[in-house]
């Protein structure tokens, strides 16, 4: 099979089984969320060298099950807690070393990754906001593609991803935009304008953390963060709008006076 043929059949069986949990929330999203965010964070450690049974990726990866669990039983905000000083901990049993600051950095963005899309699942309106998060950036990603091929143009940041176009860019923003006001619509939501808005904050921020993945996978001379998934590579190459786009969210949510448990009731939109 060509490689889009890859692409596009495994992301027939991942795309609809991540809706269905999402869909069902409690426990199974809360287990799928703390393994692709586990996952996450072992591709990440793999490429800035931490070795999978070191004492720093133990520590790391317990800090992320700590997280889960708290946030299980009701404590996010204790969870975060323990995810930082994890992190911290990280750095500290790595000996203070350039690996070990990236593995504190790696520890930091998974668990705040896995905080977020966890608290935006269970908040106020958690179904339509998680909903809205997944349509506006996988509408980023699968119209970037297809746009960016068809009309090609100017690269992007061609030194850090030489295939991305500016035209591939604004397609995906465009694209997003348009599917987040529809999820939005079809939610019965209002303030449309609004849901739009940050239907393109958040697509812009994804595109930002896809870029991301790609300066750190050329600064350790990788190409996919791992094979677990045929035809797009690893956790980290699936998900990295994702969780960027998550933790913005969030975010926007705390700064507008939203709650460590439920961030995105700031925002007024739910």
């Amino acid at each position: 099979m060509s490689d889009l043929g890859v692409r596009l059949a495994s992301a027939l069986v991942l795309g609809p089984s991540v809706l269905a949990i999402t869909y069902f929330g409690g426990i199974a999203f809360d287990v799928l969320m703390l393994i692709v965010a586990m996952l996450f964070l072992w591709e990440w450690f793999s490429m800035t060298g931490t070795k999978a049974a070191s004492a720093p990726s133990l520590v790391g990866q317990g800090g992320l099950v700590a997280l889960g669990v708290l946030h299980m039983i009701g404590l996010p905000e204790a969870g975060i807690g323990v995810m930082f000083l994890s992190a911290l901990a990280v750095f500290a049993v790595s000996g203070f070393s350039k690996t070990g600051r990236w593995g504190l950095e790696g520890a930091l963005y998974s668990g705040l990754a896995l905080y977020a899309l966890l608290v935006l699942r269970s908040g106020a309106g958690g179904l339509m906001v998680t909903f809205f998060l997944l349509f506006v950036v996988w509408a980023t990603d699968i119209f970037a593609y297809f746009t960016g091929r068809a009309l090609g143009g100017p690269k992007l940041w061609q030194r850090v991803s030489p295939k991305k176009t500016w035209s591939g860019a604004i397609g995906g923003l465009i694209f997003a935009t348009a599917f987040g006001a529809g999820v939005a619509h079809w939610a019965g939501a209002h303030s449309i304008f609004y849901w739009a808005f940050l239907a393109a904050g958040l697509s812009i921020v994804s595109q930002a953390g896809d870029l991301l993945e790609s300066a750190i996978k050329r600064r350790f001379d990788v190409k996919d963060s791992s094979n677990l998934i045929p035809g797009h590579g690893g956790i980290m190459d699936r998900i990295d709008g994702l969780v960027a786009a998550a933790i913005f969210a969030v975010l926007l949510g705390l700064i507008a006076g939203g709650t460590l448990s439920d961030p995105i009731a700031g925002l007024g939109l739910t």
